[in-house]
């Protein structure tokens, strides 16, 4: 009779495999400089996997010894922590555990907002909110507030970070991101619609939630001398950042000088440029120290630009070895943006100026025409609602948001930059929204939009490299020189800014 088979059996390669099929390898390595890198949806946590994706792998480890092994990877190199007594529990189990500990690559600090201390009376609240949130159970949030306090008072959080960050000896990349439940977000949208007579009940607050965490974290990397070299924050309060100085001065440059990849966007628009200011010594520290920096994205509230000088951030900065290079929603010169450039001209790959708004007496023509003659490795940039600062008052002014798609319907996506792996670094998936929370799912992206799945791969080559010879359609619409781009110097509209987008690099805008 002829021997049953068995998966026992199988090679360990195999085996892999199969796991790959089940949830795609956690420890494949992809590029940090694609287009999608330096967009601020790239700061997303990781989506988690399906329950039933959770559940085959861990039943997969149960099957035995071997198997437990081949499936730790799939398990722990993305650990994903609440700040909560049970997320630091889970934390400090991993950490205790050196051959679960030496496959986690990256850290995720998931961070709820702080209760103001006295205003927490969510029993009244929910008393007096005339049934609008009849839903909600005060006893959640009341243990929510008191959790929180216990942890802070007793330093059971930076214990718990300080073992993890020792155990984490691969660890590449740390995270710092907001969390809201569906609770949470009820709450808070109460609270912003009923103003002074709710909050002297019931108050939460992201900048002290934000400055605990980095102070935490920070410390946990310097006490560990973590190998980390790679730091987001999407959801950055610049009052926090600034506490970080002065709660840790003495360690803040030494865990800048790990650093090869920044990623910071700043979400409060209230005194933007006075606190961007204040911190213009602090960025000059982390920047000065940080030599070996290969990307960096700074960003600000689409709403409401940074209106400082560029320097005032980067002071002059050059990084031998920068590859991409983002900023999001300010309002720059053409020279300020040129000079940034040209001082990186013989590295950089990627630029993404999303959301930056011409000064007055500036055009996008003399942008366009520098980058297309002097970039000598550039294989994209990225020009998403690029506009000229009036036009964007006139348009915008009076609104407190600006949505991610311009006038007119057109869809302002990116569908069409659609890249493929080159340069090896860490492979990561991210969700769409600004802040994680349960039950978010990748489903409702688009496909290959600035907001989709594709957007999320960090890999670098372009489907057409700058290194390819230029269409030789002959088409007359082709823009012969920056002359011919169609630029009015008073606003820009999707479809120019979409042409200029492949005319810098070289593409043709008829067959590409």
């Amino acid at each position: 009779m002829p021997r049953k088979a068995s998966i026992q059996k199988l090679s360990n390669e195999l085996l892999k495999d199969i796991l790959d099929h089940i949830e795609a390898d956690p420890e494949r390595s992809l590029s940090i400089d694609r287009r999608a890198y330096l967009s601020v949806e790239s700061f997303r946590l990781p989506s988690p996997p399906l329950p039933s994706q959770a559940q085959d792998i861990g039943n997969f480890r149960l099957a035995c010894r071997r198997f437990a092994e081949l499936g730790i990877p799939h398990q722990f190199t993305r650990i994903a922590t609440r700040f909560s007594r049970a997320g630091l529990q889970r934390l400090e189990k991993i950490a205790s555990r050196p051959n679960l500990a030496k496959h986690t690559k990256k850290f995720s600090y998931l961070i709820p907002f702080f209760y103001v201390e006295g205003r927490e009376r969510v029993g009244e609240l929910l008393h007096h909110a005339n049934g609008d949130l009849q839903t909600l159970d005060a006893s959640f949030f009341e243990r929510k507030a008191e959790a929180q306090r216990s942890i802070v008072r007793s330093g059971e959080d930076l214990r718990v970070l300080k073992k993890a960050m020792m155990a984490f000896r691969s660890l590449q990349h740390v995270q710092i991101l907001r969390l809201q439940d569906e609770a949470d977000r009820s709450l808070l949208d109460y609270l912003h619609e009923n103003g002074g007579s709710a909050s002297r009940l019931v108050d939460l607050k992201w900048t002290p939630a934000c400055t605990h965490a980095l102070k935490t974290v920070g410390e946990a990397l310097a006490d560990a001398r973590s190998p980390f070299s790679r730091f987001s924050g999407p959801m950055m309060n610049p009052q926090s950042v600034l506490a970080l100085k002065k709660g840790i001065p003495q360690t803040l440059s030494v865990l800048s000088e790990r650093l090869t990849c920044l990623e910071l966007h700043f979400d409060d628009p209230i005194d933007l440029n006075a606190k961007m200011k204040d911190m213009s010594p602090l960025f000059k520290l982390i920047f000065a120290s940080a030599r070996n920096m290969q990307a960096v994205h700074i960003g600000f509230p689409s709403r409401q630009p940074l209106d400082l000088d560029i320097e005032e951030i980067f002071h002059n900065t050059h990084w031998e070895k920068l590859r991409a290079f983002g900023v999001q929603a300010w309002r720059l010169s053409a020279e300020e943006i040129i000079n940034l450039a040209r001082r990186h001209s013989k590295t950089l790959r990627g630029l993404r100026l999303r959301d930056v708004q011409l000064k007055d007496g500036s055009m996008w023509k003399d942008v366009l025409a520098m980058l297309r003659a002097e970039m000598e490795l550039l294989d994209w940039v990225s020009l998403r609602r690029i506009d000229y600062s009036s036009h964007f008052d006139e348009v915008w002014g009076d609104s407190m948001e600006v949505p991610d798609y311009p006038p007119g319907g057109a869809s302002d996506s990116d569908e069409e930059d659609d890249f493929h792996a080159h340069v090896d670094l860490e492979d990561d998936v991210f969700q769409s929204e600004d802040e994680y929370s349960d039950g978010d799912s990748d489903e409702r992206s688009n496909a290959d939009t600035d907001h989709g799945p594709d957007a999320n791969e960090l890999a670098l080559s372009p489907d057409t490299p700058a290194s390819l010879p230029f269409c030789t359609c002959s088409r007359s619409s082709y823009p012969a020189t920056a002359d011919d781009l169609g630029d009015n110097g008073r606003f820009v509209v999707y479809q120019q800014r979409k042409l200029w987008e492949k005319w810098v690099i070289g593409r043709c805008p008829e067959h590409t």
